[in-house]
């Protein structure tokens, strides 16, 4: 027996079946109102056509009882003939539902295919949308004790109401957009979704993982066959593979992907169900926060959720949950990346070793700097290029919160005193083999390649200008915590901006400058209002989140003492720089003195002997006398460096030590 002889085994055919289905319903409930059919379609002569095609089906002649009984059974028997995925069939068998409620659904709906039901409905109960009281009164339950189809479609998310401030049973009703459309076999789009189908998704074969990662996934994929349900938590740092790798997971079952960005919709469960999807959430959250999933009603197939290193979710109990972790890949891997986007480069190697990039920034990186490449003429991608492209990729989201400081020089721009300059290059050499390191220590070290580095002194002894020429030596670039854009009124909205901040800065491998650090460091305090608890409560956080970065943080401090003990016991290194004695003091003239100048040697040897001024007073100074002799139209003289001094020490409230007659 073959019903439907000439629809379509497809699910725009099934769907169609359906359609017809609720009409027919909507027929012999809308019939009961007049003396004839006839009069009907006289007044409502589109009916007319969906009768002429119905009709054609073998339902003429039978009862209005028997006419939808006859064609959801004739329905059943179509649908034996498709071996492959058809959505309604799907939810129906997933989300337990009579095929009278599917009729009752898509009834919903007809309005999105066919505008002139909304004339037939508004004439009903004055809406362009079914109620929910017509609705029900058209699909009275014919089984006693059965459960009501449109308690069901609503529990499921897949019936909407329209007017929140309407009675329920005036509730206008409607299906959204995505659903309806997933209804028909259609190509799903909305805000905040993604669908991809299975054929777009990569394979198993094209991840670039480590080895335990890719045995972990193979063991998890005879655990999702066994278990229906299971929900895969995959963590790690923004764009490193986490959604690669559940998309070839998915793919390996065989089913689409529904990606949601932090979504608590109730019909996402059906959603998935209707598009035979793996559902992935997104979720940016916090450390110490906790997110639930979504009511995922309707579906009985796996999840995905994607969490940053910090944060956790609430999983269903009924749920097993297994988690996966990508770590950040190392030199191995990024040459894998590398040769992948770039093919045998004969620099990929050098790529992998200089910049400390996620797999998805590799990617964009790669692809921005052959764009570069070409606009130099077609020439190989190079190490410029690279550099080029790194440091415009996601640019503006790190600048919203740090602001970016050009680099330049080398440690022979710093007057320092010995014992400084020995740490600040044992610092570099720290940061240099920060990823070898703990390869060279049992895991029970549990080193991490993070550095956490704090410059104390007073101002002016040159602690910004030691973290520029720390970035220039690893030939990176240095941002600086914007304080303003960071810290906020709000409760919470702190510790969000401060952890953006962070996974921004781990996933481009730039120098983070916290300038004046004492700003968020400093001591907690005892709790003797909501403001010290939640101080305490931001301390706390930043303590956490300082402990786990994996970047490279330079924290300064002119009051070493107001900062927390615990943040000072988590650094890797501090280093002290000091007030510039005289012979350092007269290296720093000579780094900011222009070549042209004509100060004497006697008199510059008297000022940095005599004047105890700090770097950045020595700078100052410099520029002033340089606005003075610009003033004159000449060089820079005596006269202008010692009117130059004593306006610093008159600035500072202080007796300039210069003889006047020097």
């Amino acid at each position: 027996m073959n019903p439907f002889p000439d629809q379509p085994l497809t699910a725009a055919g099934h769907f169609w079946l359906y359609q017809r289905a609720a009409v027919l319903h909507i027929l012999n409930r809308v019939a009961e109102g007049y003396e004839t059919w006839q009069a009907m379609f006289e007044e409502y002569p589109f009916l007319a056509e969906y009768n002429n095609q119905i009709i054609t089906y073998g339902v003429k002649g039978l009862a209005p009882s028997e006419a939808l009984r006859w064609w959801l059974d004739a329905i059943c028997v179509w649908e034996e003939r498709v071996a492959g995925h058809l959505p309604l069939r799907a939810l129906r068998i997933v989300a337990e539902l009579p095929p009278e409620a599917l009729t009752l659904l898509i009834a919903a709906g007809l309005v999105e295919d066919d505008a002139r039901f909304g004339t037939l409905f508004e004439d009903m109960q004055g809406e362009q949308r079914p109620t929910a009281g017509l609705l029900q009164s058209w699909w009275r339950n014919p089984l006693p004790g059965a459960r009501d189809p449109l308690r069901q479609l609503t529990a499921h998310g897949l019936l909407h109401g329209s007017d929140s401030t309407a009675p329920q049973r005036n509730q206008p009703l409607h299906v959204l957009p995505a659903l309806w459309d997933a209804l028909r076999g259609f190509p799903v789009e909305a805000a905040g979704l993604r669908h991809i189908p299975v054929a777009l998704l990569p394979t198993s074969d094209a991840l670039i993982v480590s080895d335990a990662v890719r045995e972990r996934a193979a063991s998890l994929l005879d655990m999702l066959a066994e278990t229906p349900g299971m929900i895969v938590l995959v963590r790690g740092p923004q764009h490193n593979g986490r959604h690669t790798l559940l998309r070839a997971l998915a793919r390996a079952l065989g089913r689409a992907v529904l990606e949601v960005e932090g979504a608590q919709e109730t019909y996402l469960g059906a959603l998935a169900t209707l598009l035979h999807a793996m559902p992935v959430f997104t979720f940016n959250v916090p450390t110490g926060e906790t997110v639930p999933l979504p009511p995922m009603n309707g579906c009985d197939g796996p999840l995905g959720v994607v969490l940053g290193k910090q944060g956790g979710v609430l999983c269903p109990e009924d749920r097993h949950t297994v988690t996966l972790t990508l770590d950040m890949p190392d030199a191995e891997l990024r040459r894998q990346h590398w040769t992948t986007c770039l093919g045998e480069n004969g620099q990929t190697t050098a790529f992998s070793e200089r910049f400390r990039l996620a797999s998805g920034a590799i990617r964009r990186v790669a692809n921005l700097a052959t764009t570069y490449a070409r606009l130099d003429g077609g020439a190989q991608v190079g190490m410029s290029h690279i550099r080029q492209a790194s440091q415009a990729v996601d640019r503006q989201a790190l600048e919203a919160l740090a602001v970016y400081v050009p680099v330049q020089g080398d440690w022979s721009h710093l007057a320092a005193s010995s014992d400084t300059m020995d740490e600040l290059r044992i610092l570099e050499n720290r940061c240099r083999y920060r990823e070898r390191l703990p390869g060279m220590f049992s895991d029970a070290m549990a080193l991490s390649v993070g550095i956490r580095a704090l410059f104390t002194g007073a101002s002016g002894t040159g602690k910004t200008l030691a973290a520029r020429l720390l970035a220039a030596s690893l030939d990176l670039e240095l941002y600086r915590v914007d304080l303003s854009s960071v810290v906020n009124k709000y409760i919470g909205e702190t510790e969000k901006n401060l952890n953006r901040l962070f996974t921004q800065a781990e996933e481009r491998d730039i120098v983070l400058l916290i300038d004046e650090g004492d700003a968020l460091l400093t001591r907690r305090t005892d709790v003797s209002s909501a403001n010290d608890r939640y101080a305490n409560l931001e301390t706390n956080f930043l303590l956490q989140r300082l402990e786990s970065y994996e970047g490279i943080v330079v924290i300064t401090t002119n009051s070493a003492e107001r900062i927390d003990s615990a943040f000072q016991r988590r650094m890797d290194v501090v280093i002290e720089f000091r007030l510039p004695e005289a012979a350092e003091r007269w290296s720093i003239w000579h780094l900011h003195l222009p070549r042209e100048h004509q100060v004497e040697s006697a008199p510059l040897q008297e000022i940095a002997g005599r004047c105890a001024l700090s770097g950045g007073q020595i700078r100052n100074a410099a520029l002033h006398a340089a606005t003075l002799a610009l003033q004159e139209g000449s060089p820079i003289r005596t006269t202008h460096l010692v009117a130059a001094v004593q306006r610093e020490y008159r600035k500072a409230g202080q007796m300039s030590p210069l003889r006047r007659s020097i």
